[in-house]
């Protein structure tokens, strides 16, 4: 019986090389929405938002926080190029659940005053960390 194909996924920010496996498949931010990626995809070149991402390997699910980037599908192989990226085992959850605290009392103070993206990419950051640490609470599950 051969064995299930598999494609090689290769997360990169400019600091390192974050991930590289051989993977069943993944479910990533795409810029347009949730997208899902398994071996022998067709060629397809992205842009990714501020997200999770789920890989599935051998039965086993891991997700991993990302920032905005960009992302490359060959049949074989999957380049995803982020700013930052973090396996659940390098997140803060102190540190993550006090970001998003802040950036959530900057989102509700006078608009005038703030700079909604930037407080908005802060909010959406901190959740994603969360979600892939798995502490997520599901009030917000856009990411």
């Amino acid at each position: 019986m051969a064995a299930e194909p598999k494609i090689q996924l290769d997360v990169v920010t400019p600091q390192k090389l974050v991930y590289s496996e051989e993977v069943d498949l993944i479910e990533a931010p795409a810029i347009d929405g949730l997208i899902g990626i398994l071996p022998n995809h067709a060629p397809l070149v992205t842009a990714m938002k501020i997200g999770v991402v789920r890989i599935v390997k051998g039965g086993e699910e891991l997700q991993l926080a990302i920032s905005e980037g960009f992302m490359e599908v060959q049949p074989n192989q999957i380049n995803l190029v982020v700013r930052t990226a973090e396996l659940p085992e390098e997140i803060d959850i102190d540190r993550a659940q006090a970001a998003q605290a802040r950036a959530e009392e900057k989102l509700e103070k006078d608009q005038e005053n703030i700079d909604f993206a930037r407080a908005e990419a802060a909010y959406d950051r901190a959740k994603a960390r969360l979600k892939a640490a798995g502490h997520s609470d599901h009030s917000y599950d856009r990411l």
